[in-house]
């Protein structure tokens, strides 16, 4: 089963794609798409309302299957206001490049010292009119992490909070261990899409009767 992944990270594309591998969905991008992207302002408060505008937004535009994800970074021992949530890129007006990201947070660790920090993701995925499909649940997350206040060598574009992040159960960086963050929300991504297969499947097997 094809769907359009609607986000224009290609880090995030690749990382999708490694999360469902062996399901039986053809994840495509913009890329093979041959129509203008429209301009999609996420507007929305939370992780599951920008999710739902960007996959109504592009379903609107294209015309077929697509799903979008949203994520929301939460600090837990800074007064709330400094948690960014759903901003995460855009800080005081402004949209972050990765290294910006990395000085700002990593000046917030610095300054305040080392932060427990959590993700919440969502996803919306609108197969037609009739079939939208939403999750928000905890095993989308990912376990809560440190973020420190001097950056790891190693980047990898499109998530560069990963260069300040940290075990909370050793202190090491994410990417001096064999256990990356991915692995804490495989699961839940994999379930989602499992579940909404099963249910499409299901639909497409009545109407054929």
């Amino acid at each position: 089963m094809k769907f359009l992944y609607g986000t224009g990270n290609s880090a995030k594309l690749e990382h999708m794609k490694r999360m469902l591998d062996g399901l039986d969905i053809d994840i495509i991008s913009f890329d093979d798409i041959n129509s203008d992207i429209p301009d999609v302002k996420e507007t929305g408060c939370t992780p599951i309302e920008n999710a739902c505008i960007k996959a109504k937004d592009y379903f609107k535009a294209f015309g077929i299957p697509v799903f979008s994800c949203d994520s929301g970074l939460y600090f837990e021992n800074l007064p709330d206001f400094l948690s960014p949530k759903v901003n995460v890129r855009n800080v005081n007006g402004r949209y972050l490049t990765d290294e910006e990201m990395i000085d700002y947070y990593g000046g917030l660790a610095a300054k305040h010292g080392d932060i427990t920090a959590s993700y919440r993701n969502a996803i919306c995925l609108v197969y037609d009119k009739e079939h939208i499909f939403t999750d928000f649940n905890e095993d989308l997350s990912g376990s809560k992490f440190i973020i420190c206040g001097v950056p790891h060598k190693k980047r990898v574009k499109g998530f560069p909070l990963d260069s300040l992040s940290k075990r909370i159960d050793t202190n090491e960086y994410y990417y001096d261990t064999e256990h990356l963050r991915i692995n804490t929300t495989i699961t839940g991504f994999r379930r989602f899409f499992t579940s909404v297969l099963e249910y499409i499947n299901q639909c497409q097997q009545l109407k054929q009767n």
